[in-house]
């Protein structure tokens, strides 16, 4: 039973240590957030109780944020999150729902999707990594931007993305 217990251990540290997040240090950053909106359409041959409708996009608007700062062709915010927004996409007409519909389904009511996709470039050295983060390290950048303050980053498991942003003490 001890051995057991053991070699269970053992194999969740060697795991741990294998899929454990790095670190870099780096004064060279943009953060970035992709602002959208997207109308969609949910289709089904019963919408109520269909689990998975078929889910059809019509327009959509993007916007890019860079480290806080207000970019051209913002029209709404900055938010409670302090994001700009794009314009607002035209709403897909009765006519354009119709056309995607099959036969046998219905079409719900067009739905406006908003959404934000976060991302960190920074460099160390003579490399450059673009990589998905989240809210908290955007804002942290954001903070940290003006002053140009060095950044201790914190990877994500296989350095796929970046977790964490902390100002580094002088």
């Amino acid at each position: 039973m001890q051995m057991r217990f053991l070699t269970s251990i053992t194999i969740a540290l060697t795991a741990l240590t294998l899929t454990s997040c790095s670190t870099a240090t780096t004064e060279e950053y943009e953060a970035t957030a992709l602002t959208s909106y997207t109308w969609q359409v949910k289709y089904a041959n019963n919408l109520t109780s269909q689990p998975q409708p078929r889910i059809e996009t019509f327009a959509n608007t993007l916007l890019l944020n860079r480290n806080g700062l207000k970019p051209p062709g913002a029209v709404i915010g900055p938010d409670d999150r302090g994001l700009w927004w794009p314009t607002l996409p035209p709403r897909p007409s009765v006519d354009e729902v119709e056309q995607r519909k099959r036969p046998q389904e219905e079409a719900g009511k067009p739905e406006l999707v908003k959404d934000v996709k976060y991302n960190l470039t920074y460099g160390v050295g003579n490399t450059q990594q673009t990589l998905p983060t989240n809210y908290d390290v955007y804002r942290q950048v954001v903070k940290a931007y003006p002053a140009r303050q060095a950044l201790e980053l914190t990877l994500g498991v296989n350095d796929d993305s970046v977790e964490k942003a902390e100002p580094v003490s002088k």
